[in-house]
């Protein structure tokens, strides 16, 4: 497929197909648009469609559009798409431009995103923003958050609609390469719906937005807190609630079958094929199968300050006793906070626990997350939670932590560089930090460890890409040089091979240019072996250290089949961060059998003073409950899958945290309430966990203890 040159094609004005339509693409029309590359997308006109092909390491790989639109009179844009691939569904970003657009600075542009099922051709629609008198002002002073609260449609809606110059369709970091394809871009007008009054507002009747809760100001819904007395009646409440709802009758102290098959009693957790299906297998030889939040802290709120004070209501003076919450913050998070440079936060979360619970505040926190966690079907404390909450012996948990240890300069992409494998500092640092967490990993009660997170892989030659492209002093280009001295004797073979032109070897280690695409074979063969080094490293260490405890894998958030590969012959389990509505395509490669945790997944709303709804839509809280049970179900019908952990026990900050995210992605809101259509779902599908798992369907209710 040939890269098409920038502007080869006439620029075009839409002209309307049908009354009240603005066509802004259409790739079986003539003349042509002007269509560009974003980030090395290639493409090229065939049957109708513009066919597009983007890379896994590109950035923003795509297309942009261009052309002189006014769309101030319509309210949607109509894309015909396609997926080309047959792995899952496509996440593909779209994006309006004005002639003055700044998309890193979010001026000027909208921003939506949509997803189209694998193998597919599917027709979305998406809202277009609604003309705001004040949006603009108040938008460019708005900052650190995904998305804004005058973003009612979209992820960023900073636009003149009467001046729309482009219109992009890209992925947005992408670690996988897809094919895919446009046939219509057109815009329209559609039912209207409701403006919310903060969306007219001046900027001195906006800000602040926030109250001395976390909360949204100008907004209202049910649960909401509005006065300290709020929070007795909402504790009243939910302690009704639990009395009612122990959990389920028939799992013994672990969450595990207690009337199910027995297998040998251990003493630790392990895991086991049985009848066709894999099962962790509790300390007592109970079968057990993982279900839990992530993140269970109170500190899930923790709000960068840094010059967004204007943002707040009444934020405590020095000598209130709420100060010490601009102290406190979650352990494994706050390295992500200064690598940003983020200097000063409040912790509404944890304020609110204060509030609610008083002086012994934590104590009571933390009690009550067991009992939550019991009495809605959850049997598990999954990553990134309080150690202090985990190691009170009354609820099995998991937990991560990414290596420290010298990088691979030339990687990228990701949340952090790929570490170096073949550093001599690699295995010894990983011990440290095997070590440092040592009384977890002997706990009977934990079961197991997950080592890195969401790793980017890139491509298949990625890994050796990003190592010729490091310095001439990285151990992992010095192996790789080695190799290549081995396998083809002299530069001038390699030179042959790769259709380069190195003057020797030294010229290799020193250059810190792309390799050409004649490496390819090479780059195949050290990318897998890099990777063998990562895996077969940790587990070698994981092991000296914690014999009995599950190295759960790097969490999986895209990746290269020889990843999947390899790693599967190294970890106990095989770990998937995986959002989506169901697992009921999932599937490993081929010739591979392991059990598979999956390590995150949510749903999200806009119905409750959250302005992100989270990486997988739905219409409203009741919609959430109903989307989680489906999931929940649909793992546990998956013979691998052996657990499913939400992403998160709390809300994330209103404001953003330290990247921006600021999902509406908890089970308990930012002032520790439940969102109770969603507890709902999770106790359906919960209670009939192990009957689900054995091919029973959920009962409509989980049963209430009579009075």
């Amino acid at each position: 497929m040939r890269t098409c040159p920038c502007l080869t094609f006439l620029i075009v004005s839409a002209a309307a197909a049908t009354a009240g339509e603005v066509v802004l693409f259409d790739a079986a029309a003539l003349p042509r648009a002007a269509v560009v590359s974003q980030s090395g997308g290639k493409f090229e006109w065939r049957d109708g469609a513009l066919e597009v092909e983007t890379k896994g390491d590109a950035g923003y790989p795509g297309v942009l559009i261009k052309g002189a639109w006014d769309l101030s009179q319509c309210n949607q844009l109509i894309l015909e798409l396609a997926n080309r691939e047959s792995r899952g569904e496509i996440p593909l970003t779209i994006r309006l431009d004005n002639p003055d657009a700044d998309p890193g600075k979010s001026a000027g542009v909208f921003i939506d995103r949509v997803k189209v099922p694998a193998k597919s051709l599917k027709t979305v629609t998406v809202n277009l923003p609604p003309a705001l008198p004040h949006a603009r002002e108040i938008n460019r002073k708005l900052s650190g958050m995904k998305r804004g609260p005058l973003a009612t449609t979209g992820v960023v809606a900073d636009l003149e609609a009467a001046k729309v110059a482009g219109v992009a369709v890209y992925l947005n970091l992408p670690k996988l390469d897809w094919r895919w394809a446009i046939r219509r871009i057109v815009a329209r007008t559609g039912p209207a719906p409701e403006t919310p009054a903060w969306m007219r507002m001046t900027p001195d009747q906006f800000f602040p937005f926030i109250d001395v809760y976390g909360q949204f100001k100008h907004q209202d819904w049910p649960g909401k807190i509005h006065a300290d007395e709020d929070f007795k009646k909402a504790l009243e409440k939910e302690r009704t609630d639990l009395e009612a709802h122990p959990g389920p009758s028939d799992w013994n102290q672990f969450g595990g079958w207690a009337g199910g098959p027995k297998r040998a009693a251990t003493g630790r957790f392990r895991v086991e094929k049985v009848d066709g299906q894999w099962w962790m297998v509790d300390p007592e030889g109970c079968l057990y199968w993982s279900h839990g939040p992530v993140r269970v802290t109170p500190a899930s709120a923790v709000t960068p300050l840094d010059g967004r004070e204007f943002y707040f209501t009444d934020l405590p003076k020095a000598d209130s006793p709420f100060a010490l919450f601009y102290t406190t913050r979650d352990v494994l998070l706050w390295p992500y906070y200064e690598a940003r440079g983020i200097k000063r936060t409040y912790d509404f979360s944890s304020a609110n626990a204060f509030r609610k619970y008083g002086p012994g505040w934590f104590g009571q926190y933390a009690g009550l997350a067991h009992q939550r966690l019991r009495s809605w079907g959850m049997n598990t404390i999954a990553n990134s939670s309080d150690a202090r909450i985990c190691r009170q012996g009354r609820t099995p948990y998991c937990d991560r932590f990414e290596m420290k240890s010298p990088d691979l300069e030339g990687s990228h992409l990701g949340w952090w560089k790929f570490k170096d494998p073949f550093h001599p500092e690699f295995r010894a640092n990983l011990r440290k930090q095997l070590l440092a967490r040592k009384a977890e990993l002997d706990d009977p009660w934990c079961f197991g460890f997950f080592v890195d997170n969401e790793i980017s892989w890139g491509h298949d030659t990625a890994l050796a890409e990003w190592t010729l492209q490091s310095p001439s002093t990285q151990p992992a280009k010095i192996e790789f040089v080695n190799r290549l001295k081995q396998k083809h004797g002299t530069i001038a073979a390699l030179n042959a091979a790769w259709q380069a032109s190195y003057a020797d070897w030294d010229a290799l280690r020193q250059s810190l240019h792309k390799p050409p695409p004649g490496f390819r074979e090479d780059g195949v063969e050290f990318s897998a072996a890099l990777t063998e080094a990562y895996f077969k490293n940790i587990r070698d260490e994981f092991k000296a250290v914690a014999p009995d405890t599950l190295y759960l894998g790097c969490r999986f958030a895209g990746s290269t089949r020889a990843a999947v590969l390899i790693g599967a012959q190294y970890c106990d389990v095989i770990s998937y961060n995986l959002y989506r509505h169901t697992l009921d395509d999932f599937k490993l490669p081929e010739g591979v059998d392991k059990p598979v945790m999956i390590g995150e997944f949510h749903f999200g709303a806009l119905d409750r003073g959250m302005f992100h709804p989270s990486l997988v839509q739905v219409a409203d809280q009741a919609a959430r409950g109903r989307a989680y049970e489906a999931y929940i179900a649909s793992a546990l019908r998956h013979p691998n899958i052996i657990g499913a952990h939400w992403h998160q026990f709390g809300e994330q900050p209103t404001a953003g945290r330290f990247d921006g995210e600021n999902l509406q992605n908890g089970l308990l809101d930012v002032c520790d309430t439940p969102y109770w259509e969603t507890i709902e779902g999770v106790r359906k599908v919960g209670y009939a966990l192990y009957s689900i798992r054995r091919g029973a369907r959920p009962t409509a209710n989980p049963p209430a203890r009579k009075p």
